[in-house]
């Protein structure tokens, strides 16, 4: 159990109180977790959770990620459960860890996306674990959530990112900027092999040390999960990922034919273009786990800049970095699906 103070604002244990009313009653409610902002419903109740779908304008084929509090049973949630996910429990819950299993009857299909299976995580953010304990003794204790964004749009790492998706009608539970800033990591244990389905913080390394081999790669007959199609992540100003030796190359391109620019790059603003004043130049943090926390925010920032155009700096090969160079590849393939947490 977590017992370390909640960091809420003098009115957010109210605000608490209210958000388990909330999802009583079938109604929305966004909340903090280590990785992004939720968007939340009872995940019992296929009407609330439809709720979700019409404000994000998410298709109704995409599963949910089910979020359940430390003292939940996989039983109540899942059925032919694997000895290998009970070890990954014991290991990374809470925290940012999505187990794929199959889906118990208790689970709608509005969840799933109609699938056998569901996607079960146990965030370890104080305020969400408080939201999910209130809410078993109450409800279900179960909160179906994707990141709390319109669909295709940035994840949201602060309460503000949300407001400013939804404005003042979302009941928003603000637990200051997320730990990990990047989604959960996925893994798929329903066929009988670990398949890593998305990256994230809790690494391919990681889940190998626990089960004594690490997940492959996600193939044809995966089942479909939050965060896999081909673009995800993605501003409204276009994303153009460029390697670290072509960047000021492009970046003089851009400018040459007359185009205003953003650039998140792992460097500082080179002298030569101190003077274009089309140019707005974001230095990243250089060590991976400060970049993915930072990425979201960080572009945010430069979308809002009016930018034709973002050029952001490809991220170093190797496996520290797998999870952001996942995101920003699909951030540069296009704004079509950012909603997961």
């Amino acid at each position: 159990m977590n017992d370390a103070p909640l960091p809420l604002a003098p009115d957010e244990p109210q605000r608490l109180a209210e958000g388990v009313a909330f999802l009583r009653r079938g109604e929305l409610v966004a909340f903090p977790t280590e990785t992004v902002y939720g968007l939340g419903a009872d995940a019992t109740n296929a009407a609330a959770v439809a709720k979700i779908f019409a404000l994000k304008g998410r298709p109704a084929d995409h599963p949910l990620i089910v979020h359940v509090a430390p003292e939940a049973r996989l039983e109540d949630w899942a059925v032919d459960i694997p000895e290998a996910a009970r070890r990954l429990a014991g290991a990374f819950w809470p925290g940012p860890l999505t187990m794929i299993l199959k889906n118990s009857p208790r689970v709608p299909a509005i969840v799933t996306g109609g699938q056998d299976t569901v996607g079960l995580r146990c965030p370890s953010h104080p305020v969400a674990q408080h939201l999910l304990r209130e809410f078993a003794k109450a409800g279900s204790g179960a909160v179906a959530a994707p990141s709390a964004n319109r669909f295709g749009h940035v994840s949201p790492t602060s309460a503000q990112h949300v407001r400013d998706e939804f404005g003042p009608g979302l009941l928003v539970l603000d637990g200051g900027d997320c730990e990990v800033g990047l989604e959960s990591t996925i893994v798929d244990l329903s066929r009988g092999e670990p398949v890593l389905l998305r990256p994230g913080a809790v690494t391919r390394e990681a889940i190998g040390r626990v089960l004594g081999v690490a997940p492959r790669d996600r193939d044809a007959a995966a089942p479909r999960a939050s965060g896999t199609l081909a673009s995800h992540y993605a501003p409204r100003t276009p994303v153009a990922l460029v390697a670290a030796t072509d960047l000021e190359q492009r970046v003089r391109r851009e400018l040459a034919a007359g185009r205003s620019i953003a650039v998140l790059a792992r460097s500082p603003w080179p002298g030569p273009l101190r003077e274009a004043a089309a140019v707005w130049w974001h230095a990243a943090p250089e060590a991976p786990a400060a970049y993915g926390h930072d990425l979201y925010a960080n572009l945010r920032a430069l979308d809002a800049n009016g930018a034709g155009l973002i050029v952001v700096e490809a991220p170093p090969e190797g496996a520290a970095w797998e999870a952001v160079r996942d995101r920003l590849s699909r951030a540069a393939a296009g704004a079509d699906d950012s909603d997961e947490t």
